[in-house]
């Protein structure tokens, strides 16, 4: 039970190959022999890592269960190799597909917190189309599809624009660390690429969403957004009144605990 929750040894997985090469880290709780349950997959945000209070709580959650849990840091994220300002989403999303198809569970639920909540989606598209683990559920919080384009791009200063044309990057002032936000060329121009907010999204799963109302980074009629996009899947839209973009409160874990166990048939 969860006051004895195995400790974990991160694993290391190489992805990529020649120049593209890094070393991805992985935390991985074994399912119980006797439960057959999905594993929970958890993505964190952007300049988030597995040692997050959430993805702490998920993978406590598995092990109460006796769920397989898996978590990753992307590169130039926690104890991953690569550099941050090598990351896109793309890289991101190669690395989440490379740990679920190396862990290979039968069946997993997404849990993607802001960033991780775009890569959730998108690794449902890949897994649509080239096969892969069985998608039973999603858990979004405060998801961020399309950041780039649709909350970055459009608020860009001129200071900002002119940096990222002659630097290749713009920093902002972070609320939630003393080293600032970095934002490259490569990630926005990337972003494009990999947008889901453009036509019908197509899960084939239930999900489930939770959104602050005094989310300052992600504004919640962004979720309202993505739910618009996925007419075909189960949605479920929780506001959370009070609640900011972290949604690490006591009380939000605990919301973030049942919608989990909400998707577990």
């Amino acid at each position: 039970m969860s006051d004895q929750m195995t400790v974990l040894v991160p694993e290391f997985l190489d992805v990529g190959k020649g120049e593209a090469a890094r070393q991805i880290a992985m935390l991985v709780r074994p399912g119980q022999a006797n439960t057959d349950l999905p594993a929970l997959v958890w993505l964190s945000g952007y300049r988030s890592d597995m040692s997050g209070s959430k993805a702490i709580e998920i993978d406590r959650l598995a092990s109460e269960l006796g769920a397989a849990c898996i978590r990753l840091d992307y590169s130039g994220h926690g104890l991953s190799g690569g550099s941050f300002t090598d990351g896109t989403i793309s890289r991101w999303l190669e690395e989440a597909l490379a740990v679920i198809r190396h862990i290979a569970p039968d069946r997993m639920i997404l849990v993607g917190s802001s960033m991780g909540g775009w890569i959730a989606l998108r690794v449902a598209q890949e897994l649509a189309r080239h096969g892969g683990p069985r998608l039973e559920g999603m858990v979004l919080i405060a998801p961020a599809p399309d950041f780039t384009s649709d909350l970055i791009e459009p608020n860009l200063k001129k200071k900002e624009r002119t940096s990222l044309e002659q630097r290749g990057y713009f920093e902002e002032r972070s609320q939630y660390s003393p080293e600032p936000n970095i934002y490259t060329r490569a990630l926005i121009e990337d972003g494009r690429e990999n947008r889901v907010l453009t036509g019908i999204i197509e899960t084939g799963c239930p999900i489930h969403i939770l959104q602050g109302m005094k989310d300052a980074d992600v504004p919640y009629l962004h979720a309202m957004k993505l739910v618009e996009h996925l007419p075909a899947d189960d949605v479920l839209l929780t506001f959370i009144r009070d609640g900011d973009h972290r949604l690490s409160r006591p009380q939000d874990i605990e919301r973030l605990r049942n919608a989990v166990k909400g998707l577990i048939r």
